[in-house]
Formats: structure tokens, C-alpha cells, sequence
């Protein structure tokens, strides 16, 4: 889910459906009560929980969603979406947030490779979860690191998303190659030590990592909202994806982070977030503030 930079809050005047007459009061009840319902119903028939995103985010996803389809009102979503689970992936693809690159904030990746990655390297092996990794280019950028430090073999990489479509992208390891330069350019910055092209072939249309890099991580659906912890960890990251979360929803997710690392672990997270008046707080120290790099406290 993991991923781009927060949409702007629109205007108390704006009508996110798009029509040129601003919407009345029983229209904006109307709005909310189908939001209310669509997000109800996928919950119950597909065990995905959107009711705790952003209003402003769910609101205009939904409308961007309800055009494609070319329908009138937002319930007429509805019926196909509980009949047909296909409707239902194709709505999970835009509700989700799937917008990353390679090495995104190259200076967070040079701070993992010379500050936590020295840590990392005192475990026999190191357990790594990328929360929300979308489409899968941060995880595979993660994972070219933990190669060039001599460091991969030790690792086991969890890779989770909301998304099954996106999901189905990042296994596949399958990048536009109009992109190769910004990812070069996002490589070097971090520090490379050989030529970007070393690890990944083209087929003249993309790019494809490659398989020893992509064989090293294993990929999972995993809802956040809903999700329970699944292993003990020595690093996670969830790059801007609690942006889109209300604060209730982020203190879940923090909690959960919290109790799946080890201690002495490191949680990154996006350029726009932190964990400043969480629950957990307390538990954290700023282990590096520019790249949002916190580690859990030992227990004394």
C-alpha cells in the first residue's frame, strides 16, 4: 500500500464527484451514508477494513473509482462489487495506495546501509517485514542493499500489501524502463557500489531484477487494519502508508510494529510520518530523525 506524498486536504467548497454545482447538505449526508455502507460491505465480504483511512482519501478514491465505472452515484458501486470478487480487486487497486519508486529518499537508504545495517549484521540472521510494499520497488531496492553489505544471504525478507494486484507485480520484479534513469540516479545517491545494471535484464519494453536478488524475499497479502503480528523481527519498514490512516488506526499499526520487533529492532518509516503523541512512544528512541529511522527500547 505503501506511497506517495499526502493528497492535499480539498477545500471545504470542493465537490469531489466533479460536478460544477457544489453539493447540499442532504447530498453530503447522502455521500457519507453510501461511503458508510460500501466500506461496511467490503469489510463483511471480503475482510478488507477501509473505515479507518482518511475521510478526504476514502472520499476521493471512491469518486475516481465510480468514474471509471461511468455511474451516477457512489452506491451503484455496490452490487457488482459484493457479487463479484474480480469488481472487488479492480475498486482494492485504487483505494490502495500503489505509487512508489527504487530507492525512494536515496538519503534513507544510505542511512540504512551505513548506520543500521552495521546492527543488523551482529544477528546470525536478520528478519526483515516491508509493510505496504505496493508494486515492490522499495523492497527489491532493500534488497540489492543487503547485497552489495554482504548481508542478503543472512536475511529473510517479508514482503506484505493489501493489494493482491499489486502484489502479483512486486513478485514478478517487472519495472517500466523508462524509470531506469531515475533509479540509477536514486541509486547512486545511496551509495552504490556497482553499476545499477548489475542487477537487472530488459526486455526492451522493462526492466526485471534479478531472480537472486527477487528469490530472497517472500511476499504475503497482509491487512494492517485487520492483521495480527506473524514473527519476530529485527527491522520493519511501512513507508508512507499511515498517512492515509486515522490516528486511531495508526496506533494500531505502531502497536503491532511494536510487538514484532525484537528489541534493540529499527522501524522506518515514511518522510511524512512519526510516532510523536502515539501510544508507543515511549517505547522508541529517534535512532535517525531525517530518515524517520526509530529503534525499540530494551526493557531495563
Amino acid at each position: 500500500m505503501s506511497l506517495e506524498k499526502p493528497e492535499a486536504s480539498p477545500a471545504k467548497s470542493e465537490n469531489p464527484s466533479n460536478d460544477k454545482s457544489p453539493l447540499t447538505q442532504e447530498d453530503q449526508k447522502l455521500e457519507e451514508l453510501e461511503i458508510d455502507l460500501i466500506l461496511q460491505a467490503i469489510y463483511r465480504r471480503y475482510g478488507y477494513d477501509y473505515r479507518q483511512y482518511t475521510p478526504n482519501t476514502i472520499r476521493r478514491r471512491l469518486h475516481h473509482h465510480r468514474q471509471k465505472l461511468n455511474c451516477e452515484h457512489l452506491i451503484d458501486i455496490l452490487p457488482p462489487l459484493l457479487r463479484d470478487p474480480d469488481k472487488f480487486g479492480e475498486l482494492a487497486l485504487d483505494l490502495s495506495i500503489t505509487v512508489t519508486e527504487m530507492f525512494r529518499d536515496p538519503w534513507v537508504y544510505k542511512t540504512l546501509r551505513e548506520k543500521v545495517i552495521p546492527f543488523l549484521k551482529t544477528f546470525p540472521t536478520v528478519r526483515i517485514w516491508h509493510a505496504g510494499c505496493a508494486t515492490g520497488e522499495e523492497v527489491h531496492s532493500l534488497a540489492i542493499l543487503l547485497k552489495e553489505e554482504g548481508l542478503l544471504d543472512r536475511c529473510v525478507i517479508y514482503a506484505t500489501d493489501i493489494n493482491p494486484v499489486a502484489l502479483n507485480t512486486a513478485k514478478h520484479g517487472v519495472f517500466p524502463i523508462e524509470k531506469v534513469k531515475e533509479y540509477t540516479a536514486n541509486y547512486q545517491q545511496t551509495g552504490g557500489l556497482e553499476p545499477f545494471g548489475e542487477y537487472y535484464r530488459t526486455d526492451g519494453t522493462n526492466v526485471i531484477i534479478d531472480r537472486n536478488i527477487r528469490n530472497r524475499i517472500s511476499f504475503f497479502q497482509h491487512n494492517l487494519c485487520t492483521d495480527s503480528v506473524f514473527g519476530e523481527m529485527q527491522l520493519i519498514l511501512c513507508r508512507n502508508v499511515m498517512i492515509y490512516f486515522n490516528q486511531e488506526l495508526q496506533n494500531r499499526v505502531l502497536k503491532l510494529f511494536r510487538g514484532t520487533l525484537a528489541y534493540g529492532g529499527f522501524l522506518c518509516l515514511g518522510s511524512k510520518e512519526d510516532i510523536r503523541f502515539s501510544e508507543v512512544e515511549d517505547d522508541f528512541e529517534v535512532f535517525e530523525n531525517r530518515s524517520k529511522i526509530y529503534k525499540l527500547r530494551r526493557h531495563s
